[in-house]
Formats: C-alpha cells, structure tokens, sequence
C-alpha cells in the first residue's frame, strides 16, 4: 500500500486547529504523493480514520462504582513498588480530583492525560481529522459512485462515533436536570481538514447531538446502499442503526424512546441473535476464556476495534503477566460481582457473565482482576454487541410504559430482558427462570441493574449511565499507606458529570472554555 504523507500530516496536525496550521503544512514537502483513486482514499480511512489498534479511554471505570480501591499492600513496612504507580496513577481519576487529567502520575513523573488512551480530547480529535481529510478529498479521486458513497458512510458514521465520545465525556447529560442543550457547552464541532487560523469554541449540546444525528442518518442510507462489510472490523449499516438507537438513548427525551425502539428494531431485523454463554464449557466445570468479544465463539459482535488492553496496557490494572499474590490497587467493585446470580454449584453456575466477563487470579487468595471481555485475542476488544440492543430497547419501552401505561411496551422490555438473560445462564441442567413485573419502578430498576451487568466495564457505559440517569456514586479509597477516605460524587455534579478537558488542550486554544472546577 502507498503511504499518502500528505494526509497524514493532516491527520498529525489535530492539535493546530487549536492553534495555527499554516507554518507547519509550509515546512512539509511538495514531492508527496497524493491519492487518486477511491482505493487510494480507502487506504488512507483505514489508517487514520478508523480506530483499529487506538487505545481508548482506559480511565473511565475509575470513575464509576464498578470499581473498588483496595490500597498498596506492604511489603518490607512500605507499599509494594511493583504496585505504588498503579495506585498513583489512578488516585486523581478514582478521587474525582478536578485536576485530575492533570496531576503528576506514578508513571515516570508524567502527567495522568500523556498515560496511554487517556487523553481522550486528543485521540478522538486525532481520528476526526482523519474522518474530515476523507470527507474533503473524496470528490478528488476517481471511482464509481457507489465505491465514493462507501466511503463516506463509513468517514460519516466514525465521525459520528468519536463526537458522541467526545460529548458524552466533557458535556453534561443531554436532558439531565436543569440542563438546557441550547445552552450547555458541549465540545468544538471541526467538520473539515482544511486549514485555519481560527481557533474553534465550544458548540453547544444541541448542535453536537443535532450533527451527530445528521452524520448518522446519512450514513446509514449511504452504508445500507453502497457496503457490504467483509468482517466486524469495518462499519455496517446496521452498526449505524445500533449508534442511532444508543444515541437517542442517550438524548434521553420521552421524545427519543420512540427512535431508540426504532433503530433498536432495524438492527435486531438483521442481527437479531446474542451469544448462549453456556456454549463456552469445555467441560463439566470449565468455561472458555474467549471472551463475548471472541470473533470465533461469539456471534453477536456488530463491530469490533482497539487493541486487548488486559495484556499490554497497564497504567490502572495490573497486566494478567505481571500479577502478583497481592490485590492490586484497582479491581472491579464488590458491588458490581455482587449483581450476579453465582448459582448453587458445578452444576448450576447461574449467571455465566460471573465467570466470563471478568479476569481472575487463581491462586490463594484468589479474587478478579479486572474485564475479560476481550480473552486473549490481540485486536477486537470493543465496540457494538446485540446486548446493547435489547437492553435499549427494554429501556425505552418501560420509560414509554410509564407515560402511556401501554401493556404492550412491558410485554416487549420483559421480552427483551429475558431473551438476553435466558442466553447467558446456564442452563445445562436447571431451566431459566424468567423475571416479571407489573411496577414500572421496579422493571426500571432491574433494567438499569442488568444494563450494568451486561455492559460494565465497556464503551463508557457505566459512566454514561450513571450521569444520564442522574446518579451518585460513593468511593471508599484506600492510600498505598493504609489511610481510609471516602469520596462522593453527588447526583448532577457539574464539577466531574462533565470531565476537565486537559490542560494541555486548553492551553493551545483561548476560546476554549473549561468545564467547571
């Protein structure tokens, strides 16, 4: 494949629309090739467009009850060093510091955002330039129409991608309390590579939201029309209908559960299946280790991207080749293993995500690591799954029950849980038994526990969640010298709902404007 450099230094300079461009695309040579097919341009999508190999948002779960601090065990009178950065280095983001992206880590003295997948601002920024230089240049290159139409669905729906990302991060709950999207600051929509002086401000909740919505429409028509994608590493129409349905969700308007049942509703007539976890015993009383993201094992992958970050990325959870005996710093919360039904035995493991959506230490003591979601695949460790689908279209329907009192929205939530739930029990020996409700308060409540037990420690879920339904989250953290302190983060809290853009990001730019400390 030819390297187009031009566009790569376009990509490279997501740092100077904060800035200025000019003097260094003026350095850069005039002897570089320049795409001229629609092949051509595919090749430079795939690299700089889609998120292959980035690595994303691996503070997140700090943020959220589904982790626990469990302190620096001591050795020799004094925290274990093999441990001390971990616990350094996710102390600002587990304390909600309002510096948080900012505070000297334990990781050569570096600050916590220049950790891996940490600054967010930077990567997605990064990865929507390269959405942008795709989006500018296609008219450019020669190809069929619906070679050209391709591409811009796929540029389309990862530009959509990354901006709900970006906002759902640094702004607040589209409909939380007492927040306008008129006027709450959401992030810079950038929608072209070219060059400009101008340093971009904040747009608002409802502009962000307003051209995510709009990319997403396009693209869907265009990826329904134009692609057929060769494997899960590449975006489908129907991964555009799942981002579609979880956008609305997270809009959240009485207005918007209609569109989340809807789009929910296109993908599932396509991709309607989820995976029976109880297809990974290899034997009586083992499971496989593969994970729901396994692309051999699993059959409800939609789209797939990033890199297992459980064996080479270990800034806040300690690698599975480097754990000791010791608890680490950070692991999933008792709260969360606690929604899980373990079942009575060898017989009957009840609920399989207990077992398989999470990494163990297995020797004395023993306890969970951290997700095993991923297994041991190198690529493939997020994206979209089926689950989500039924779990978004449950919520809605119950939000919908409670305004009309419709029977048939509980018939369908109710449908929905229980297919999912059915396909991950083990049912080997013990039939499932379906939930049923006839409260609304009560479904509502169980839908938003199940939602944290399928999706916890994946995609921001949790942290989305937590926000949108406005909640409040309490974290009891132990320093590396034993020294117990609880923190809380209050239900609509503007000091972290919508996280500090990093300091080195505000810096670049005067026009933006930081979120509340």
């Amino acid at each position: 494949m030819k390297k187009y450099i031009i566009y790569t230094l376009l990509v490279l300079t997501v740092s100077l629309p904060l800035g200025s461009c000019k003097k260094f695309l003026a350095e850069s040579s005039q002897d570089e090739l320049k795409p001229t097919t629609a092949d051509d341009l595919a090749s430079v999508m795939y690299s700089d467009a889609y998120p292959y190999i980035q690595v994303t948002d691996t503070y997140t779960d700090l943020l959220t009850d589904d982790i626990q601090s469990n302190g620096v065990q001591q050795l020799n009178g004094a925290p274990n060093p093999t441990y001390l950065p971990f616990s350094n280095n996710g102390t600002p983001i587990f304390t909600w510091s309002p510096y948080m992206f900012d505070n000297i880590s334990g990781t050569a003295g570096s600050n916590v955002s220049d950790l891996s997948g940490v600054n967010s601002w930077t990567i997605y920024y990064g990865k929507i330039k390269g959405c942008n230089v795709v989006l500018d240049y296609i008219n450019s290159v020669s190809g069929t129409a619906q070679a050209k139409n391709a591409i811009i669905g796929q540029a389309l729906f990862l530009r959509a991608f990354y901006y709900l990302k970006l906002v759902t991060l640094y702004g607040q709950p589209y409909s939380g309390a007492g927040i306008d999207p008129a006027r709450s600051l959401g992030v810079p929509l950038i929608l072209t590579s070219k060059v400009s002086d101008v340093y971009p401000a904040r747009n608002t909740l409802a502009e962000v939201y307003k051209q995510i919505e709009a990319d997403l429409l396009t693209a869907a028509d265009l990826l329904k029309n134009n692609y057929t994608a060769p494997s899960v590493f590449r975006v489908s129409h129907v991964a555009a209908y799942a981002l579609l349905s979880r956008l609305y969700l997270y809009m959240g308007r009485d207005q918007d559960m209609d569109n989340v049942i809807l789009y929910a509703n296109n993908a599932l007539a396509i991709k309607p299946s989820v995976t029976q976890l109880s297809t990974y015993f290899t034997s009586a009383t083992a499971l496989s280790t593969a994970g729901i993201y396994d692309q051999t094992l699993s059959q409800e992958v939609i789209w797939s991207y990033g890199l297992n970050q459980n064996t080479g990325i270990a800034n806040f959870y300690v690698s599975t080749g480097n754990v000791l005996v010791l608890v680490p710093p950070f692991t999933p919360s008792s709260s969360l293993l606690g929604l899980y039904d373990q079942g009575n035995g060898t017989t009957n493991m009840g609920d399989l995500r207990y077992k398989t959506y999470f990494t163990r230490y297995t020797g004395t003591p023993s306890y969970v690591m951290r997700t095993g979601k991923i297994g041991s695949q190198t690529y493939g460790a997020q994206g979209m799954r089926v689950a989500e689908l039924y779990l978004n279209r449950a919520e809605a329907c119950i939000r919908r029950y409670m305004k009309t009192a419709q029977g048939a929205d509980m018939t369908q939530a109710l449908s929905d849980l229980n297919y999912l739930r059915q396909n991950r029990y083990d049912t080997r020996n013990t039939a499932y038994v379906p939930v049923t409700f006839t409260d609304a308060t009560l479904a509502y409540k169980f839908l938003q526990d199940e939602r944290r037990r399928e999706l916890c420690l994946e995609e921001n879920f949790r942290w989305v969640d937590i926000k949108r339904w406005g909640l409040g989250v309490t974290h009891s953290y132990t320093d590396p010298y034993g020294t117990v302190t609880s923190y809380t983060l209050n239900p609509g809290s503007n000091l972290i709902y919508a996280l500090p853009i990093p300091y080195d990001v505000v810096a670049r730019n005067y026009n933006l404007q930081q979120n509340p400390r």
